[in-house]
């Protein structure tokens, strides 16, 4: 099988998701992220349905102002804990999809977890 950067990112990603079914938790946190916007899921694992889902797409419109990639993947995490508490989840795995934790799947934990998340 050929090298590619491609192979590569899955080959994380299924790493990932092997260690975040180990850890034995019900629900996840799926991120997926492009360029310019960041999509997150709640899975619940045991089902295998997604409970709810946010978009960075959703907190750029609804915002007045222009703000950052990395304030927009901030503000949702933020977006998603609260949604989440409406729906009594309180403790989830997080499943970063073999990103790096760092820029903008480091600023989405950041803000899921200052609103109340256990990630």
């Amino acid at each position: 099988m050929k090298i590619t950067k491609r192979n590569k990112q899955l080959r994380r990603k299924l790493a990932t998701r092997g260690k975040v079914k180990v850890a034995g938790r019900k629900r996840t946190i799926v991120i997926f992220r492009t360029n310019r916007y960041l999509w997150a899921q709640v899975v619940d694992l045991v089902s295998g349905r997604t409970l709810l889902s946010v978009s960075s797409k959703e907190v750029i419109k609804n915002g007045s102002k222009k703000i950052t990639k990395t304030e927009a993947a901030q503000k949702t995490g933020m977006e998603l804990a609260k949604k989440a508490a409406k729906l009594g989840i309180v403790k989830v795995a997080f499943d970063r999809s073999g990103y790096r934790y760092h820029g903008r799947v480091k600023a989405f934990a950041k803000g899921a977890r200052s609103s109340g998340l256990k990630i």
